[in-house]
């Protein structure tokens, strides 16, 4: 990981929304080990980079499989 899990856990909300592997439908907040187990390790950086460049509250990041993940500056 490009950061560290504790440095993303103190200053983001990870919520995540729609479908999981499982086809469940999930809407709930996560850390980085369960944005990890939904995602994978190369889309948490790129989402978490992204969140880092924009200066916006809310950074939304959305999968073609329907998953959505919300990142909230905290």
């Amino acid at each position: 990981m490009k950061f560290t899990t504790t440095y993303i856990n103190r200053n983001y909300l990870i919520k995540v929304y729609g479908t999981d592997n499982e086809g469940k439908r999930i809407n709930k907040l996560v850390g980085v080990s369960g944005l990890v187990a939904l995602i994978g390790i190369e889309l948490a950086n790129k989402f978490i980079a992204r969140a880092e460049k924009a200066a916006a509250d809310c950074t939304v990041c959305k999968l073609r499989r329907g998953l959505q993940v919300s990142l909230y500056i905290h």
